[in-house]
């Protein structure tokens, strides 16, 4: 844990990250990064996932997806893209593709091209509220202050998919609108919605551990870091809420700063307030 780690083996942790990031498309073990630490194999993994809250594989993974996502959309090509971000061949990256990216390689790179992501957008207590979703799960749960506002955050995010918006949304979507109202209602606290989303393995660990939160109780950006085995990385947890696409589904408004205050929230402080007023006036009382 970081508490337990010295200032020195916090800063070598820190500048083998830096090497991944600079050194990615080349050919990474264990043991060169262990050395570079000057740290035993054992050592190395063990302080770098309490600091980290990921292990050194997962972090070389994250960092190749992140430039594999930019490069598909700016290379010449698939293949390239792939070589570019350091994975040794194209049939390694085809095979984790639809974990990594929620679609297929050439589908990203495309902008989601071939890709049906049907919609629904409908008025809420917390303003408009869009859900797009592929033959998968949710991809895109957000509120705005638009129809027309959340319509374009979803071409940002998949400019060449094929985008179906319909007055009478399918039986799938009316479903899961209807979860959602019922829980901005205090009516279902629970909200079991299968999701179709891209994240790195540290957003992963962080989406997961929100989504056991019970309802009706917060957490601080600290907490959760020790809760996922990466104490220190609160900062790093803050992002990871930042860059969550579907709002309630996975709760980052349940998670605070330290000190009592909102933190931040990517719909608005005013809707993170709602939100949590709302659970913790229906929190189930604990019985005697």
């Amino acid at each position: 844990m970081e508490q337990n780690l010295t200032s020195g083996v916090v800063e070598r942790i820190r500048d083998v990250c830096r090497y991944i990031e600079e050194h990615h498309d080349e050919p990474l073990t264990i043991a060169q990064l262990a050395s570079l630490a000057a740290m035993s194999r054992f050592h190395f993994a063990r302080s770098f996932r309490a600091l980290t809250g990921v292990t050194p594989r997962d972090y070389v993974n994250g960092v190749r997806t992140q430039t594999l996502k930019a490069g598909l959309r700016t290379s010449g090509g698939v293949d390239a893209a792939i070589y570019d971000a350091g994975y040794g061949s194209s049939s390694r990256v085809y095979e984790r593709a639809a974990d990594r990216l929620g679609m297929t390689s050439g589908q990203y790179r495309r902008g989601g091209a071939g890709v049906e992501i049907s919609t629904v957008c409908v008025a809420t207590v917390l303003g408009f509220m869009m859900i797009g979703a592929t033959n998968r799960g949710i991809c895109f749960l957000q509120f705005g202050d638009s129809a027309e506002a959340l319509d374009a955050q979803l071409h940002r995010e998949y400019p060449s998919a094929r985008i179906v918006q319909s007055a009478k949304p399918s039986p799938p979507l009316d479903a899961w609108v209807g979860a959602v109202n019922r829980y901005l209602k205090g009516e279902q606290p629970d909200l079991a919605l299968p999701l179709d989303i891209r994240a790195t393995a540290f957003q992963l660990r962080v989406w997961k551990y929100l989504q056991g939160i019970p309802y009706g109780h917060l957490q601080s950006y600290a907490e959760v870091a020790k809760g996922i085995g990466a104490p220190g990385s609160a900062r790093a947890v803050a992002q990871a809420c930042g860059r969550n696409a579907v709002a309630i589904a996975i709760p980052c408004h349940r998670i605070v700063r330290g000190d009592g205050n909102l933190g931040g929230y990517r719909w608005g402080l005013h809707r993170k307030r709602v939100l949590i007023d709302l659970e913790r006036a229906r929190r189930p009382v604990p019985q005697a």
